[in-house]
């Protein structure tokens, strides 16, 4: 028997909803033309899955394929990359606006700066964009990793450049291993969990990932798509998810398409804060044996669960079999359909997706949500195949089937 997809309508009563300014759309271009300043920079494809849509009974399914993102195979080199810039700009005493890749990446500007050691702690994407950018801007980066971890994602990590530990610590425990290293060594910590008196850079990560929401926003349009109705998004510790969330929000105001928040069922502390009810954000600890590694944060970032609980329809709870679902959908399409390549973290959306719309158990949720042939939905496929011998194992031999 399935382990069951768990959901809760947002009930929280919010007096006043958080202010999404900083994630206006006249904010995130500012951060999309840093991000544009980058060679390596290209918009990511957002994939129409017209077919799919039709056979499952929506009016239309449209994907945002990160995993082309910057040649790292995941977006969150997005967050990473921003704040890390704004960081410097703060530093020189200038706006982020006159430092592109090339004025930050240079001598004169990395002798004004001096050496500087970035510090986080990853699942896997996370570090690797913070390495990848530390090495883009010739200075040093530390990582941690919870026990668990991949060693290709591990790999990935070492290969740009850092000296990266996987550690005997679950997530939450390795943010704040990093953080007292950071503090002990003068170190610049860069990690997407707020809390009180860390709060700048996490809130530059949320203005970094906005890059995508926009490119998403710019792709519809050319699509004759003026606005999702729906708009599925996973959320580990919630910076994507308010991010994201937060954009449409501002773009949309009160048409802001619907927003379905989407966890690990045993990493799902905004789904318990739902259900909750009382505004106050929830933890989960333990080791949170998921394979979506990307997802397995049990401590919500604060400033992502304000955005949230402001404008979110609903939380969902997700099994490991959801997910499973997703990468084998993408990964063999209908015939016409464009192929995604999706891992652990980045497929939940779309095996939660395919379920509310064709299994019996669901129908509730299906009718809550409005689901139905008039629906334009836009997902986020957050990560490729980040570790490809457990992308095989599910997708070429079914492990993590559901029942």
């Amino acid at each position: 028997m399935d382990k069951k997809i768990l959901w809760k309508k947002n009930t929280i009563g919010v007096k006043e909803k958080k202010s999404v300014e900083f994630l206006s759309k006249r904010e995130i271009e500012k951060v999309k033309k840093f991000h544009e300043s980058f060679p390596q920079y290209s918009e990511t494809p957002l994939v129409n899955l017209s077919n799919l849509a039709k056979k499952i009974g929506l009016g239309g399914i449209y994907v945002k394929d990160e995993s082309y993102r910057f040649g790292l195979n995941a977006f969150k080199v997005l967050g990473g990359s921003f704040a890390m810039g704004n960081y410097l700009a703060q530093k020189l005493n200038r706006d982020i606006s006159e430092l592109g890749y090339a004025k930050v990446t240079s001598d004169k500007v990395r002798k004004q700066l001096g050496e500087i050691t970035f510090i986080t702690a990853t699942d896997g994407n996370h570090g690797r964009g913070v390495a990848w950018t530390a090495s883009q801007l010739k200075q040093k980066s530390v990582v941690y990793m919870p026990k668990g971890s991949s060693q290709s994602r591990f790999q990935n990590i070492k290969n740009e450049g850092a000296d990266v530990t996987i550690t005997d610590l679950n997530y939450d425990d390795a943010v704040r291993l990093a953080n007292k290293h950071a503090e002990e060594n003068g170190w610049v910590m860069v990690q997407d969990t707020a809390w009180e008196g860390y709060e700048d850079i996490p809130t530059w990560i949320m203005q970094g990932y906005g890059t995508m929401s926009l490119e998403a926003l710019e792709q519809l349009k050319k699509l004759e798509v003026e606005r999702p109705t729906h708009i599925f998004i996973q959320a580990g510790v919630g910076s994507l998810a308010g991010s994201v969330q937060g954009f449409f929000a501002s773009a949309f105001g009160e048409n802001c398409p619907r927003t379905v928040v989407v966890e690990a069922d045993e990493a799902a502390c905004l789904y318990k804060s739902a259900v909750a009810n009382d505004g106050k954000v929830r933890s989960v600890g333990g080791d949170m044996p998921t394979i979506m590694a990307g997802l397995a944060c049990g401590e919500a970032n604060t400033i992502g669960w304000e955005v949230l609980k402001s404008y979110s329809s609903e939380f969902i709870a997700c099994p490991d079999w959801v997910t499973a679902k997703g990468m084998r959908v993408l990964g063999n399409p209908l015939k016409g359909d464009t192929r995604v390549i999706s891992g652990e973290s980045g497929a939940v959306t779309t095996g939660l997706l395919c379920s509310i719309m064709t299994r019996d158990d669901l129908k509730g949720l299906r009718e809550e949500l409005e689901l139905d042939e008039n629906s334009k939905v836009l997902l986020f496929s957050t990560e490729g195949d980040t570790d490809p011998d457990k992308y095989r194992r599910i997708v070429w031999d079914g492990e993590y089937q559901s029942i």
